[in-house]
């Protein structure tokens, strides 16, 4: 399987979602881990809380009774005769990472702008492959070389354990 595209993108897995807390970080941050899937390069993305909770219970194979947010988007994609082709992290908007869903479907394929947190959600539910820009992936090396907090975090993710969703039982 090739793993770089001739358009400069790095077919990336999602391998887990961390979340860090005192005294690593002041507030709570979660960041989703994405490992290069033929190669040894790791993309951290800090997200959102929602997010990193409904990614991590996926990537663990709990289920939940009635459909979640991302699962009933997979459903209407379906629904629709489509399906995600792909996801690519392929660009910052003030300074977060984006990203573009390629669904195809009776129209022919199409192009959805999404927060990346959003758009790896869908591929984790339908299996949809995750390419990242190159260029992205030099900018993720380079923010991880400084002495800042938020750097020292982003060197840690790929080695710490994932962030564990348990299910209360009564």
């Amino acid at each position: 399987m090739l793993t770089t595209t001739g358009t400069g993108f790095i077919e990336m897995r999602i391998a887990k979602v961390v979340g860090f807390g005192p005294p690593l970080a002041d507030k709570p941050v979660q960041c989703v881990v994405l490992d290069e899937a033929s190669g040894d390069r790791h993309l951290v993305i800090q997200i959102g809380e929602a997010e990193a909770f409904s990614l991590a219970a996926r990537l663990q194979g709990l289920e939940f009774g009635r459909p979640m947010t991302y699962d009933f988007a997979a459903a209407l994609v379906q629904s629709i005769g489509g399906r995600v082709r792909q996801v690519r992290v392929d660009r910052l908007v003030e300074g977060a990472y984006a990203a573009t869903v390629e669904v195809e479907g009776p129209l022919g394929t199409q192009s959805v702008d999404a927060r990346s947190s959003d758009a790896l959600n869908l591929a984790a539910i339908t299996g949809a492959p995750v390419f990242v820009s190159l260029h992205l992936v030099d900018d993720g090396d380079r923010w991880q070389e400084d002495d800042s907090p938020e750097a020292r975090l982003l060197r840690l993710a790929p080695t710490v354990r994932p962030l564990m969703i348990r299910r209360e039982t009564a």
